[in-house]
């Protein structure tokens, strides 16, 4: 059974970091991209990072570039995204997906976990 779980999601001040962690399982964890997406109330759904198991390369979204970074570690299935100088208007629930490639949208990704919530005050 394929399985993604996000956790990590808080209630942090702007300014402030949070860890999400996806682990990863059910699948061959090498031969995936696991992607970070999020949703705001009333918001579509959007693609804010990506990373490919197999080579390591990396997708941000212009509004999180230089603030989060993504990272794998292949031995454990997880994927983490490190969130740095959280705003207010990263607040959103955040998921991690899979797919066997990168995609910036959201569309067609083959496995989605269940979201976490992250909330920036200001």
């Amino acid at each position: 059974e394929v399985q993604l779980q996000a956790s990590g999601g808080g209630l942090v001040q702007a300014g402030g970091s949070l860890r999400l962690s996806c682990a990863a399982s059910g699948f061959t964890f090498d031969d995936y991209a696991i992607g970070w997406f999020r949703q705001a109330p009333g918001k579509e759904r959007e693609g804010v990072s990506c990373i490919s198991s197999s080579d390591g390369s990396t997708y941000y979204a212009d509004s999180v570039k230089g603030r989060f970074t993504i990272s794998s570690d292949n031995a454990k299935n997880t994927v983490y995204l490190q969130m740095n100088s959280l705003k207010p208007e990263d607040t959103a629930v955040y998921y991690c997906a899979a797919d066997l490639g990168c995609r910036a949208a959201p569309y067609g990704m083959d496995y989605w976990g269940k979201g976490t919530q992250v909330t920036v005050s200001s």
